[in-house]
């Protein structure tokens, strides 16, 4: 994948939106109770946040039966696309960082 371009992005300004992007962005996917639990959030407040990210398209979820309650459960997992943007906001996020570091005495 070439190197994404250094860019903020909207979608990813909201603190809990980046950290689920973060927590997807280093494995293939979290099953949503996963995912609530490591945010710290109610089932309602993660729902909203990855309806958002859903609709920017920058993750996906699908429901897989669980084996041993036969209950569905929902995995969720970050796009390419949301992979790219979350690249690219990181990368502005350090310039940023970067640029203040120099100018601070």
């Amino acid at each position: 994948m070439s190197r994404a371009t250094p860019a903020l992005d909207i979608s990813l300004l909201e603190p809990k939106r980046l950290q689920i992007c973060g927590a997807l962005g280093v494995i293939d996917e979290m099953e949503f109770g996963t995912l609530r639990d490591l945010l710290g959030v109610a089932d309602s407040v993660l729902s909203k946040h990855l309806k958002t990210l859903e609709e920017a398209g920058y993750v996906s979820s699908s429901k897989q039966k669980a084996r041993e309650t036969g209950r569905p459960r929902t995995w969720v997992k970050l796009t390419r696309s949301g992979r790219i943007a979350l690249l690219g906001h990181v990368a502005q996020l350090r310039q940023l960082a970067q640029d203040v570091g120099a100018t601070t005495p």
